[in-house]
């Protein structure tokens, strides 16, 4: 594997992982009311939506990372 390609399959993963755990703190953070979830709303979509989308951007780019991660096992 090129050190370029393993360079941004690490980044990805770093970068997806930290976002997932940032996502799912805060939901868990806004389900015990430790925080207002309105807080992050932006425009017509509430604050839960929005903090869960940072969870799911999250699991998306880790999963991009280990599919490249995969793909150059074969």
């Amino acid at each position: 594997m090129s050190p370029l390609i393993q360079f941004i399959q690490r980044v990805l993963v770093l970068i997806g992982n930290v976002l997932t755990v940032m996502g799912c703190l805060g939901l868990a953070m806004a389900a015990i009311g430790f925080i207002d979830p309105e807080r992050f709303a932006i425009g017509i979509s509430s604050g839960v939506r929005v903090i869960g989308s940072v969870a799911i951007a999250g699991c998306l780019f880790s999963a991009i990372g280990y599919g490249i991660l995969d793909l150059q096992e074969r």
